[in-house]
C-alpha cells in the first residue's frame, strides 16, 4: 500500500482535456445488454491512435478514454474515431453499442463482473452494488498546474454540479420503468459511502492529510476509492468531473468538454469566491433537483439565500462563458449547448419521446444505438 502522504500532483498544461465515456454493450437480437466487453478486447486490433479501449466493472460495459488534448476539435476526433471502431468491430460480433446513462430494461443480478484484480475487490467489498453499478457515466479531465489549483477548481466545479447533470441527463428508464428522473444513474452512484462533494480541505497539503486520515482508517487505499462528483487526478495532473450521465452522440460528449474546459478558464481566471462549507449544506439537494427535473430544477443558492430556476441560469451562464469559448475555439459547441438549454429537450426527453413513439423498450434502445452510430457534426473533415 503506497503512503498517500506523499503522494505528488503531476503539472499538467493548463486547461488540457480528455474524455472517458462508458457504453453499453447490446445484443443485436433484442437490444438487451450482453456479455461481450472480455471477447470482444480479446478480438480488437486497434493501434490507440485515439485513446484508449478498457474493460469495466461488468462485461456488458466498455470504456474508452481519448488522449490528452488541448482543444475539442481534437477531442471531438478522438471520440468519432473511438466510436467508429467500436461500431465497427462490435457489428462484426453481432453486438451494438450504445449511449445513455442507463439501459433501459436490463436486470442486473444477470449482469458478470468482468476479470481483474480490481473488479473483484470492488464486488467483494460493495455486494449486489457492484452488479447494480451498471451506469454509464461520462467523465471530464480538465488539466491544472499544481495540487493547489486542482483543491480549488475541485470546490469551485462543485457549485456547477447541477448544470452537468441537467446537460447531459440521458437516464429516464431503470428496471423497465420510468422513473421521473432526468438522470436515475446518480441514484446508482449515490448509493456508495465514499460518493458525493469532496471535503472542505483548504489546499493540497490538507487533501494530503485528509487521504492518508482516510487510508490510515482503512476507508480508502487509494483516490479511485473516492467517487466524489469532482475530485483531483494527481496521476493526470487534472480535476476530473464525474457526475454526467453518458450522452446518446459523442457531439453532445463533445459539447460537454466545451463547457467544462470554458468553465474551468473563466474559475480559474477570475477566482469567484467559492464557501465548499455553505456549498455542502445544499450540494446533495441541488444535485438531486437537476437529476430528478433537469432544466426545471430548482436550485438553493446558500449564500443569497433564495432559489434560482437553473432553466433560466444556464442559458445566462453559457452566455457569460462566450469570450472563454472564442479563446478556446469551442464557439459552436457553446452555442448548441445554450440551444439545448433554451429548449429544454436533452437526451432524456428525447429516450422519453423515442420510447412513445416505439412503443417498447427494445425498439427504444435500438434507435438510440442507431443514433450512437451517426457520423459527428464536428468532425474534423466535414
Amino acid at each position: 500500500m503506497s503512503d498517500l502522504s506523499r503522494m505528488t500532483f503531476t503539472s499538467s498544461r493548463p486547461l488540457t482535456l480528455g474524455v472517458e465515456l462508458e457504453l453499453q454493450l447490446v445484443s443485436l437480437r433484442d437490444y438487451d445488454l450482453t456479455r461481450a466487453a472480455t471477447d470482444l478486447l480479446a478480438g480488437l486490433r486497434y493501434d490507440d491512435r485515439f485513446g484508449e479501449v478498457k474493460l469495466e466493472i461488468t462485461e456488458s460495459m466498455i470504456e474508452v478514454n481519448s488522449r490528452p488534448r488541448q482543444d475539442v476539435t481534437a477531442i471531438a476526433a478522438d471520440l468519432e474515431g473511438l466510436r467508429d471502431v467500436l461500431v465497427t468491430h462490435c457489428r462484426r460480433n453481432n453486438i451494438a453499442i450504445c449511449g445513455g446513462g442507463t439501459h433501459p430494461f436490463h436486470h442486473w443480478p444477470e449482469r458478470r463482473i468482468c476479470p481483474g484484480e480490481r473488479f473483484a475487490m470492488l464486488n467483494e467489498r460493495y455486494g449486489y452494488l457492484s452488479k447494480q453499478f451498471t451506469v454509464f457515466g461520462q467523465h471530464i479531465h480538465i488539466g491544472v498546474t499544481s495540487g493547489d489549483d486542482a483543491i480549488w477548481l475541485t470546490h469551485a466545479l462543485n457549485g456547477y454540479v447541477p448544470h452537468f447533470v441537467a446537460l447531459s441527463a440521458s437516464s429516464p428508464f431503470l428496471d423497465a420503468t420510468d422513473t421521473g428522473f432526468e438522470s436515475a444513474r446518480l441514484n446508482a452512484v449515490s448509493a456508495f459511502p465514499l460518493s458525493g462533494q469532496a471535503p472542505d480541505v483548504a489546499d493540497w497539503t490538507a487533501f494530503l492529510d485528509h487521504m492518508a486520515l482516510l487510508q490510515s482508517c482503512g476507508v480508502a487505499e487509494s483516490i479511485k476509492d473516492l467517487y466524489w462528483d469532482v475530485r483531483p487526478k494527481p496521476e493526470f495532473g487534472t480535476v476530473e468531473v464525474r457526475v454526467c450521465d453518458t450522452p446518446l452522440t459523442v457531439d453532445r460528449a463533445t459539447e460537454l468538454a466545451a463547457f467544462a474546459q470554458c468553465l474551468s478558464r473563466y474559475l480559474l481566471r477570475e477566482r469567484p469566491p467559492v464557501v465548499p462549507a455553505m456549498q455542502a449544506l445544499v450540494a446533495r439537494y441541488n444535485k438531486f433537483q437537476a437529476c430528478r427535473f433537469g432544466f426545471a430544477a430548482e436550485l438553493a443558492d446558500p449564500i443569497r439565500r433564495r432559489t434560482e430556476p437553473l432553466g433560466e441560469t444556464l442559458p445566462a451562464l453559457i452566455d457569460m462563458l462566450a469570450g472563454d469559448a472564442d479563446a478556446l475555439g469551442c464557439g459552436r459547441q457553446m452555442e448548441n449547448l445554450k440551444l439545448l438549454a433554451e429548449s429544454r429537450y436533452g437526451d432524456a426527453a428525447w429516450l422519453r419521446a423515442t420510447a412513445r413513439a416505439a412503443g417498447n423498450l427494445h425498439d427504444l434502445t435500438r434507435a438510440a444505438a442507431q443514433r450512437f452510430a451517426q457520423p459527428s457534426f464536428y468532425r474534423p473533415h466535414a
